[in-house]
């Protein structure tokens, strides 16, 4: 009996873990493909030499948003809205940094918890998405332009 345990229990495992390697594998596949084409876009208009991140930014409409690394080893970061494909290209040095987003925040607001700082772009404006809570514990978003390092929207209290 106890043969039978100690060869079913390790199968079990083995199981489930090729199960959750499997779901993992196949909900990654978007992201990968759009990350994919993303990147053969962006390559006709600049070189890209190094990825350092890819995501998806759903504001009012989808971007695809990469940081990188030009042939000349800048760093630039490239938007490519879904809808118009059309590509815009800035070197990370000519906007302001995540840390400077997140000063400019701290300027006006008093967060409880930042819970995430990322590029995306709106009306083909590059910019800065800060999600945090606030003291309530209530969900906000606040918006800083890349470039400017402008206040451009709050979404409070949600």
């Amino acid at each position: 009996m106890k043969k039978w345990i100690l060869i079913a229990v390790p199968l079990v495992i083995l199981i489930i873990g090729g199960i959750l390697i499997n779901v993992y594998v196949n909900a990654m596949k978007p992201i990968n493909t759009a990350e994919k084409r993303a990147l053969l876009l962006a390559k006709k208009h600049v070189s890209i030499s190094k990825v350092n991140d890819f995501h998806v930014y759903n504001g009012s409409e989808s971007v695809d948003v990469i940081e990188g690394k030009n042939n000349k080893g800048e760093n630039i970061i490239v938007w490519i809205p879904e809808k118009s494909k059309k590509v815009i290209v800035r070197n990370a040095k000519d906007g302001i940094s995540k840390n400077q987003a997140i000063q400019k925040l701290l300027e006006e607001e008093k967060p409880k918890q930042i819970i995430s700082v990322s590029l995306g772009m709106e009306k083909d404006i590059p910019l800065w998405e800060i999600y945090y809570r606030s003291d309530h514990n209530l969900i906000n978003y606040y918006y800083v332009d890349f470039q400017t390092g402008e206040w451009l929207k709050k979404i409070e209290n949600l």
